[in-house]
């Protein structure tokens, strides 16, 4: 491991960013794709050699500044790489997963006119991420925290014809600031307490900063160290789309498949989670900020799992299933078992990257329709993606031997063992978690894979509605697919479905095979064994989380046999066969059962009104407040008394003189009497 190779890494995709986006017209489709996909590759390769270094032959962690920006005050600002266990295993996921998506864009993006640009975007992604996971300060942290955001504003965006997409990709940008503010502001409280930027420095501070305290509110102390901390943690709810900032991410749907994937499953969202396993020695200085991190994870876990059982849009089945499963890691970071936080999000990158790419794979077989009620028995039109999303679907719900399992039976096991006040709501929420994340995805599979072929009942979307409202209530031209294109059917508007071709399915089975083996092969050293030492700190006198998952961790085998006995197993269970008895076999129970809960259904469709309540009061109470601003500030004071009055001012005076000044010899006559009189008496008064 030398620099010149840890440099390389994000470089590449960078450099093959520049090439795509710069020099598309000159290098052509397949250049911009070669380029851009052999970048990324030679980063997965050099990151597999980094990985090999440090895990297998045990390489010193790398710790160096690479290049000194500035220095201000004596704060130095620099570029520098931390390459431990942590971030070599963010390494490998961020730039395979990566790789994934850029041979499927090939297929999924082939007729698309911004093929050049797509491709810039997504590797300029990966480059962001890598500088992102590789740092070792928090100004280079905060500068890939901003770079990932920025380019999923383009990417969100990338149909930029479509309103729907720009209003997504703008709410994402809106809700990303509100967070990154407190992420801010908690940088600065390191800054402050440590003349600093340096991770190292921080780290070192914190039992000082431990003894701190300051008032926000004359009277009222705080802790020092929980403020930062929850700082902190509030740009990781904006970016990993916790409630209350989690409002962006289903929008952000309304771009290109292979970005959902890329962005929304394995990489962007899962920096907040990766940001606050880096900083675990600051955290377990606060069990008020990890009390609070623990409360808003087990919220988002169970309630963001509730709105995906009524999700009719394939995409947004998965993207509710990514915010359900960032809740799990909070919750897993709150109860000091960070080890288990990363793990769940590496394997959970891979299966959740897969059941996005598959989706894609279904909206081409469905000719881009991607409402899952008129889909149905697509399994023997679609082999492979129907075998892949199984797999995927089976690892998200934690069947026993498959890679979600492993991680998120761990999550269950740390929350019931932790003693923190919030950990019984906690352990609840994810227990009752497993039930809905079975129950929704199997009602996804099987409304998909299996029963009744609806699309030969349907017309083409939009044939008799050349303006139909899409199944988000926007308007969208009807016959346009999600490239914006006019998708194709069959005789009479029926749909043909058909397998994806190779560049999309292959990625399928890639990222298939580590959601079957990755949690088995891994689980024991990394939350058994001695992986994450000197990566993560956990102060194992306060907090018992971790030994509570060794115990049943360093024994997969035993550990999945064992799983068929526990209360999780028989909860995902209990969904998928509530999901099979109410879409397959009894499809009219399920719609009785709907009218039966029409309140909470309306409830859930409008997403607990957190949209409405942006909109209708914050949004609107921002504009009311410029607004007052405007009417108090800039046309009363400002144009009104300083600009407009100064300006009456001397008009007036301007009129006064103007009597004066009439040109008429009588009138400086009279004026010349009057002033001699006036002179007159000023001398007899003075006189006397």
């Amino acid at each position: 491991m030398n620099l010149t190779t840890l440099l390389a890494i994000p470089l590449l995709p960078l450099a093959a960013a520049i090439i795509a986006g710069l020099f598309g017209k000159v290098v052509g489709r397949s250049g911009a794709a070669a380029v851009t996909i052999l970048g990324v590759l030679a980063a997965l390769v050099l990151s597999l050699g980094v990985f090999n270094d440090v895990v297998f032959k045990h390489a010193p962690v790398f710790n160096e500044t690479v290049y000194t920006w500035l220095v201000s005050d004596g704060i130095r600002m620099q570029v520098g790489f931390l390459v431990d266990t942590l971030t070599v295993m963010m390494m490998v996921v961020v730039t395979f997963v990566s790789l994934c998506v850029h041979v499927y864009t090939i297929g999924y993006m082939q007729e698309d006119p911004g093929y050049q640009r797509f491709f810039s975007y997504i590797s300029l992604f990966t480059f962001a991420m890598l500088m992102l996971v590789m740092s070792n300060n928090f100004m280079q942290l905060f500068f890939g925290w901003e770079a990932v955001g920025v380019v999923s504003y383009l990417l969100i965006g990338f149909w930029y014809t479509r309103p729907t997409a720009i209003f997504a990709n703008m709410k994402a940008f809106l809700v990303n600031r509100v967070g990154d503010f407190g992420f801010v502001l908690g940088i600065a409280g390191v800054v402050y307490f440590t003349g600093s930027l340096d991770y190292k420095d921080a780290f070192a501070a914190v039992p000082s900063i431990a003894q701190l305290s300051f008032e926000i509110l004359p009277g009222h102390a705080w802790s020092a160290i929980t403020v930062i901390c929850i700082c902190l943690f509030i740009g990781a709810m904006g970016k990993s789309a916790q409630m209350p900032l989690h409002v962006w991410l289903p929008d952000s749907m309304e771009g290109p498949t292979p970005i959902s994937a890329l962005i929304h499953a394995a990489t962007m969202v899962t920096a907040g989670i990766f940001m606050v396993a880096r900083m675990s020695p600051l955290f377990e200085a606060s069990e008020t900020a990890l009390n609070f991190v623990l409360v808003i994870g087990a919220t988002t876990a169970l309630f963001m799992g509730f709105l995906g059982i009524i999700a009719n849009d394939i995409k947004r089945v998965v993207a509710y299933s990514t915010l359900s499963q960032l809740g799990y890691m909070t919750v897993a970071l709150g109860v000091s078992a960070y080890s288990a936080a990363v793990f769940h999000l590496m394997t959970h990158a891979f299966f959740k990257a897969l059941l996005f790419l598959g989706a894609g794979s279904v909206i081409i077989g469905m000719h881009h329709d991607q409402d899952i009620r008129n889909m149905g028995g697509l399994r023997k039109y679609m082999p492979i993606t129907w075998i892949t999303s199984l797999i995927g679907s089976l690892a998200l719900i934690g069947t026993p031997f498959f890679s979600g399992f492993f991680s998120k039976d761990s999550i269950i096991l740390a929350a019931g063992a932790s003693e923190l006040p919030g950990a019984g709501y906690a352990h609840f929420a994810v227990l009752a978690g497993v039930f809905v994340t079975a129950f929704y995805s199997f009602r996804m599979y099987f409304l998909v894979f299996h029963g009744e072929e609806r699309f030969r009942n349907k017309p083409f979307p939009g044939e008799h509605d050349a303006h139909a409202a899409d199944d988000h209530g926007h308007g969208k031209a009807a016959g346009h697919d999600d490239h914006g294109h006019h998708g194709h059917h069959g005789h009479h508007g029926v749909h043909v479905p058909h397998e994806s071709p190779f560049v999309v399915w292959a990625p399928l089975v890639a990222l298939a095979i580590p959601s079957l083996v990755i949690g088995y092969l891994t689980v024991a050293p990394m939350l058994a064994g001695e992986y994450f030492h000197g990566a993560i700190f956990i102060d194992e006198a306060r907090h018992h989380a971790m030994h509570h998952i060794a115990e049943h961790a360093g024994h997969p085998l035993e550990m999945a046999l064992h799983a068929f006995g526990t209360l999780p197993f028989w909860l995902a269970l209990a969904g998928v066969a509530s999901a099979w008895l109410l879409y397959l076999k009894q499809p009219a129970l399920a719609d009785r059962l709907a009218a039966v809960f029409a309140p909470v259904r309306k409830i859930l469709e409008n997403k607990y009104y957190f949209d409405w309540f942006n909109e209708n009061v914050l949004a609107a109470g921002a504009r009311g407040l410029g607004q007052l601003f405007w009417r108090a500030g800039d046309q009363a004071v400002i144009d009104g008394t300083l600009v407009n009055g100064s300006a009456a001012t001397v008009g007036w005076f301007s009129g006064v003189a103007r009597r004066v000044q009439t040109g008429f010899l009588y009138t400086y006559a009279f004026w010349m009497v009057i002033g001699l009189a006036a002179l007159l008496g000023w001398f007899l008064l003075r006189a006397h």
